[in-house]
């Protein structure tokens, strides 16, 4: 396939979807690692699209729909490990935590040992890995939506409004000024419920998610306790420095 082609399907992969993993377009197109990830620096070079670990980015407005939860697994995977073990280092003994639906929720999930504490979640994978580790964990059930994996809806909210937590975690799917946005009404109305509820608010945010846009904003920066970030090489956590304290995940 020509080179010129095959950066055409890139470019429309990102357009619908607003992300891809490079394991995704191997498989579509039938060509090496090593030639995607060349035809992926090319394209950012030109101005097409942002690299980031494990795939790329698109430079445009939000996706049309949301990226599958196997699909987010992939990106910037390191950066969400660093930004996961920042984010334990703040639980004390005797808190009760709330902890949001993402991929990198799932990794603090993964890295958690204490049992000094109790979880609440609606994010079934964050559920099953803690779960698994006999950690207090208890799972605020509703309607689930397949693509992500987390329960949103009336019985979620209804469970919700009754609870307080001192500590919430959760992620965005894109920050821009200071506004944190997800996919869908739904999810974005739970996540506020859960973070009104809570003392201290702790955002998760992998820094290729700063400028990005999303549906619907759920939540203003102004008051989010701290955002917990890595610094990239764009230094994008000095776009929203004014907006929130910043808890730098070095490399």
């Amino acid at each position: 396939m020509l080179k010129k082609k095959r950066h055409e399907l890139i470019l429309d992969l990102l357009k619908r979807n607003g992300t891809v993993s490079v394991t995704d377009i191997v498989d579509k197109l039938n060509v090496s690692d090593m030639t995607v990830r060349r035809d992926l620096t090319e394209l950012e070079e030109s101005g097409s699209l942002r690299r980031v670990h494990g795939g790329a980015i698109s430079l445009g407005e939000y996706p049309k729909e949301e990226l599958s939860h196997d699909a987010k697994k992939v990106i910037n995977i390191s950066e969400k490990n660093r930004i996961a073990e920042k984010a334990i280092e703040l639980i004390n003994d005797g808190d009760i935590i709330y902890m949001g639906p993402g991929t990198t929720m799932e990794i603090m999930a993964q890295k958690m040992e204490r049992q000094d504490y109790e979880v609440y979640t609606n994010c079934l994978p964050v559920f099953n890995t803690l779960a698994d580790k006999d950690i207090n964990v208890y799972l605020l059930g509703g309607k689930i939506k397949k693509n992500t994996q987390a329960f949103n809806g009336y019985i979620t909210l209804a469970v919700l409004e009754n609870l307080k937590f001192h500590k919430a975690f959760f992620s965005a799917n894109g920050v821009t000024n200071n506004s944190i946005m997800t996919a869908t009404l739904e999810e974005g109305k739970t996540q506020e419920l859960a973070l009104n509820n809570s003392t201290e608010k702790y955002l998760l945010l992998d820094a290729s998610k700063v400028g990005k846009e999303d549906f619907f904003t759920y939540y203003s920066l102004n008051d989010v306790t701290a955002v917990v970030i890595n610094n990239d090489e764009d230094h994008r956590y000095e776009r929203i420095i004014n907006h929130s304290n910043i808890l730098l995940v070095s490399d």
